[in-house]
């Protein structure tokens, strides 16, 4: 994998997603919060397709296997303490909620088209279903760790912001450090439990989320000034 390209791919989108809600919410305020939330879902989506594909996250002194969803899902915990930050923390629950609707829609979209019969000249049946043909355990891991890590995250943020109110990094960071580390816990005991090593995929899940969630933080902080200019 090239890395070097993946974390230029990574910062042009994350630049290009905090300067358009920045900008939005500035100059036409009543259109922030369904643009948010519009981004929101779809790096739910992204991340859930991409979850398919295994890949190493190389961080240069050791390489973890996991799963490439970790690139984009920490996006979600950005997203979510921008939508915190300007519209409240009631707006973010909602926000979760809109967004776990659309997951479960786009699960039963896929099961729905999975039931027809391919075209006769369709060369790549198998494969799509291979990738697509997700099981029910995994599917349920993944909505009761979005539900549950999601929500946590919306109430530490909001929490430290009332403590807090001029440390915009510390309920940043803060909250997703311990969001992105619940959701790497229980995801992994409810989608492997029983069936594979629990420990080696736990630690490749919350290494890999973290640091990504670290390294978006100044994407975060930029956001927050812009909107105070």
């Amino acid at each position: 994998m090239d890395f070097p390209i993946v974390w230029i791919y990574w910062a042009l989108s994350l630049t290009i997603v905090t300067y358009a809600s920045a900008y939005i919410i500035r100059h036409h305020r009543q259109y922030g919060y369904p643009a948010l939330v519009g981004f929101y879902v779809v790096y739910l989506a992204a991340s859930q397709v991409l979850a398919a594909r295994i890949v190493e996250f190389d961080l240069g002194i050791a390489v973890f296997l996991a799963p490439a969803g970790v690139f984009i899902y920490p996006f979600l915990s950005q997203a979510i303490d921008m939508i915190n930050e300007v519209y409240g923390e009631h707006k973010t629950h909602i926000a979760i909620g809109i967004a776990f609707l659309t997951q479960v829609l786009l699960v039963a979209f896929i099961v729905m088209t999975n039931t027809l019969t391919p075209a006769p000249f369709f060369a790549y049946e198998s494969m799509w279903q291979e990738v697509f043909a997700q099981s029910l355990r995994i599917i349920l891991a993944s909505w009761v760790t979005f539900l549950v890590a999601q929500n946590i995250d919306a109430w530490i943020f909001a929490r430290l912001k009332e403590r807090y109110p001029n440390r915009v990094l510390l309920r940043s960071v803060s909250s997703d450090l311990f969001s992105l580390t619940v959701d790497s816990v229980i995801f992994v005991v409810i989608a492997f439990g029983g069936v594979a090593p629990l420990i080696p995929l736990i630690i490749g899940q919350i290494v890999a989320k973290n640091v990504i969630g670290f390294l978006d933080t100044p994407w975060f902080w930029w956001y927050k000034r812009y909107l105070e200019k």
